[in-house]
């Protein structure tokens, strides 16, 4: 897949002291990580030796040792992969805690000491630059900083142990220098809280570095004198957790990391990282590199989840979904605290207009208003079936706000009858008249009533222009704008749940269990839902999962293509993702006339279509490239 790199973490079982059976065992992992096709290798801080030695790292033969040490395995390793090694290097007086790369053709090419030295063995890396401290046959090692720049263009940083930890990490200038991966040398004790902590870092720094972090920290073997070493292994990608090892490790250990870098630059587009790195002054060495993309007959070891909008894990699933359901509350009570406090809303006994009724009934507890300030309307016609009917009925009961019913049968036929269509053709004209009939009882009551009309679409409709333009597509406020579908029903779901919507908690589980249908044809023979909106547009499943990655991270078609492909492996075959596919960039972009004139709504997410500041995109923009590129796959 383009755009993939494969990064290995190891974690060797470490021999105090004794750097021959050191060596043999990263090169044993070297070579295990170039057989899975990784272009860079990170061992722990100071792995050749042991992190543990204390003032044996004053003793020249240990230092002698070493430097033969890293002199061996770089004849010794596979060519087509870079290592960076721990150890302890002798220069300018003092003794260094150094990252050391190591390549079969360049040999012993670099060495950058730690920044921030707290143990007192070592001296600070602080404004070292560019000094020769090792002769490699014709080739002289230099201490200092570095950036690895490979021929494809991705950029590797390196930062040792705690400078991780640092008000201002070394990490931080690396990414902004071009870095899209940091890789992390560490040596940290096992310690009750230290492993969130850790990950709290690592997560937080790739996050504000924007970029790939993979940490490997010191194993088994170490002195346990005063600590314990687990073999930490921890990556991570601008904020996300990627790989974590569980600890301790007794012995020998590799993970391979696949970090996505196209997803790190897309992020990079989006915010202040390009005027944070022109602020830059800082130089430093690079080190050139062939390619480093994973080939394109090799498939990234990754789980891609299936709805990217809603978190697998059940207690994040949960969060955010509550988190989700405040923001669109509060932002409505806002809205209708200077409308006059009240709301109008079509029920259809569907999930949207469901999910609209309860933030409504929501924002009047907020405040303090009684709920009968939000008047709940149905409408039914010819789709309407007994089940969705009963249903908007009781939830209006339920949650104890005004009702009211207004059949629009008569309305329809007479406007059918205006404008010369035979009720007996259910086209579009037919289909669209009930959807501007019911609009225009929603405005004209919410005169009358003196609120406002809340629109019910949420993100997924809005993105395929699944709306009947100036119908369900217009409303005073647009509450599910920033909610895709999928999330959708899992926001449903899990207010269901929570004790204070108890009351209602049997007509959702009902809603939730009620196909997807805009019912506007009759209903079938036994007077179930005949028209099933996914039947027509697609599952929503995968347009939310391209909806996500086209416009949070502009993949291109082949690449979001290639993606879905991991996640929906055993769900839909290729043909069918691929079909749907087109659906979405052909819908997406012939439907922007739409969005460039929707009414408010509240952004909930990383993804809106708000075009007024979030989405902005030409009505005639032409899908030809997008669509051009899909006919290749």
């Amino acid at each position: 897949m383009r755009g993939v790199i494969r990064i290995a973490a190891a974690v060797p079982y470490v021999h105090l002291g004794n750097v021959d059976r050191n060596v043999e065992s990263h090169l044993a992992l070297i070579r295990q990580a170039r057989a899975k096709h990784a272009s860079l290798v990170v061992f722990p801080e100071l792995s050749l030796t042991g992190a543990t030695c204390g003032d044996l790292f004053r003793q020249q033969t240990l230092l002698e040792s070493v430097i033969r040490g890293l002199k061996a395995i770089a004849a010794a390793m596979p060519e087509g992969i870079t290592a960076v090694v721990g150890a302890p290097v002798a220069a300018r007086g003092g003794v260094y805690n150094c990252a050391v790369v190591l390549s079969r053709e360049n040999g012993v090419e670099h060495v950058q000491p730690k920044v921030y030295s707290t143990d007192g063995l070592f001296a600070s890396g602080a404004g070292v630059a560019e000094q020769p401290v090792l002769q490699n046959g014709e080739r002289t090692a230099l201490m200092g900083d570095c950036l690895i720049r490979s021929a494809d263009g991705v950029g590797f940083g390196i930062e040792v142990g705690s400078d991780l930890f640092a008000p201002v990490a070394p990490a931080a200038e690396k990414a902004l220098l071009g870095a899209d991966v940091i890789v992390n040398l560490a040596a940290m004790p096992e310690l009750a809280g230290a492993a969130c902590q850790l990950r709290d870092a690592v997560c937080q720094q790739s996050r504000q570095c924007l970029c790939g972090y993979v940490l490997a920290s010191a194993g088994w073997g170490e002195s346990s004198t005063d600590g314990v070493y687990g073999g930490r292994i921890m990556a991570a990608c601008c904020g996300d957790v990627l790989q974590e090892s569980r600890a301790p490790i007794q012995e020998d250990h590799l993970l391979t990391v696949d970090i996505d870098v196209e997803r790190i630059r897309a992020d990079r587009l989006r915010g202040s990282f390009a005027q944070a790195a022109q602020a830059c002054s800082k130089t430093v060495r690079e080190l050139r590199r062939p390619c480093v993309y994973l080939p394109e007959d090799i498939a990234p070891e990754w789980h891609i989840p299936r709805i990217p909008f809603v978190p697998e894990e059940p207690e994040a699933r949960i969060h955010r979904c509550l988190e989700v359901f405040d923001i669109q509350s509060c932002a409505l009570a806002r809205r209708m605290n200077i409308t006059g406090g009240k709301a109008v809303v079509g029920v259809s006994g569907g999930l949207d207009s469901t999910l609209a009724l309860l933030a409504a009934a929501k924002a009047a507890d907020l405040l303090g208003l009684p709920r009968s300030n939000i008047l709940g309307v149905t409408m039914p016609c010819f789709g309407t079936t007994d089940r969705t009917y009963q249903s908007a009925l009781e939830l209006m009961a339920a949650l104890g706000v005004s009702q009211k019913e207004i059949p629009i049968h008569q309305a329809v036929r007479q406007h059918l009858q205006d404008i010369g269509h035979d009720e007996s053709n259910h086209s579009v004209t037919y289909e669209n008249a009930q959807a501007r009939e019911r609009t225009q009882v929603l405005m004209d009551l919410c005169n009358g009533f003196g609120g406002i009309v809340l629109g019910t679409g949420d993100m997924s409709e809005i993105a395929l222009g699944w709306c009947t333009y100036n119908a369900d597509h217009m409303s005073m406020y647009g509450v599910n704008a920033g909610v895709p579908k999928t999330l959708v029903r899992q926001v449903v779901q899990t207010v269901s749940q929570q004790p204070e919507w108890a009351e209602c908690r049997a007509v959702l589980a009902r809603i939730l269990d009620t196909p997807i249908s805009p019912e506007l044809l009759p209903p079938d023979e036994e007077g179930g839902i005949a028209q099933q909106t996914e039947d027509v547009v697609g599952p929503y499943v995968l347009h939310d999962f391209f909806l996500y990655y086209v416009v949070r991270y502009g993949f291109a078609p082949k690449k979001v293509f290639d993606l879905a492909q991991i996640a929906f492996r055993e769900e839909f075959a290729r043909a069918e993702i691929l079909r749907w596919l087109k659906t979405f960039y052909r819908r997406f972009f012939t439907q922007q006339f739409k969005r460039n004139c929707s009414p408010d709504g509240v952004k909930t997410g990383c993804v809106s279509l708000s075009p007024r500041g979030d989405w902005h995109m030409p009505s005639d923009a032409q899908a030809a490239l997008w669509l051009q590129e899909c006919e290749t796959l």
